[in-house]
């Protein structure tokens, strides 16, 4: 699985098989129990344990269940299978208490993030260009799994601007929009919608001029490239008819 990484830059929970089945929409990050994260949502980090893993956690926050994701010198992604057609915005509530103060999404060396939704699609290889359709062919192919083609991911980042846009520094399959930049405060909620299919055409539309199929939905939080600690929250993600 480190093939993932190291040849494609994508987060290494896509490079596992999530063994929960696909539902038809999104489940709560909170189990029935209230005590525990649900199932459907499936944690990892880097291969061979490269870094500690990212701490998820389904809390109460004023009065109210929430997912706290923590970092410190650590990477994790939570991911959620998905199949078949997807309503056209997604929403979400966040919150960032603890910023990475070093973090350059622009850079590999300062690649980390204290917050970030991502969807990832199957985008026709024959849209993809030549090079970065080799190097996924083989990560699939080393990996043994069907890796998402295009991964679109959203930030909120403590350097940049909202508006910021731009490709991994590892990957250019996994781009990104800066939703909550340096000018937000930290400490307060801030709700999110996103229509899909207009930010794919926005990071991807030379490429593909329709949304490919959704595979996965993910959070995530990592400071492993830093060395930094971050402290954040998400919750009600999910899709609007």
């Amino acid at each position: 699985m480190a093939i993932c990484t190291l040849l494609f830059g994508l987060p290494s929970a896509v490079c596992q098989t999530t063994p929960t089945v696909p539902r038809a929409m999104l489940a709560p990050f909170v189990a029935s129990n209230g005590a525990a994260l649900h199932p459907s949502w499936q944690p990892s980090g880097l291969p061979d344990n490269k870094a500690p893993r990212s701490a998820f956690e389904a809390i109460p926050l004023n009065g109210e269940a929430v997912l706290a994701l923590r970092t410190q010198a650590s990477y994790g992604v939570l991911t959620h299978a998905w199949q078949g057609a997807a309503p056209e915005t997604l929403s979400w509530r966040w919150q960032l208490v603890q910023p990475l103060s070093q973090a350059d999404i622009k850079t590999k060396a300062g690649d980390d993030a204290a917050l970030k939704v991502c969807v990832m699609l199957d985008q026709p290889l024959a849209d993809i260009p030549f090079l970065q359709r080799s190097v996924l062919t083989l990560a699939r192919s080393v990996s043994g799994q069907n890796l998402p083609s295009a991964t679109l991911c959203y930030l909120w980042d403590s350097r940049y601007p909202a508006g910021t846009a731009g490709a991994n520094p590892y990957s250019a399959r996994v781009r990104y929009i800066v939703l909550n930049g340096a000018e937000s405060a930290t400490g307060q909620w801030v709700s999110q919608r996103r229509r899909i299919a207009e930010d794919f055409a926005l990071l991807f539309g030379q490429e593909s001029p329709a949304l490919p199929p959704i595979t996965a939905v993910a959070v995530g939080a990592d400071s492993d490239n830093t060395q930094g600690s971050s402290l954040g929250y998400v919750a009600q993600l999910g899709w609007l008819p």
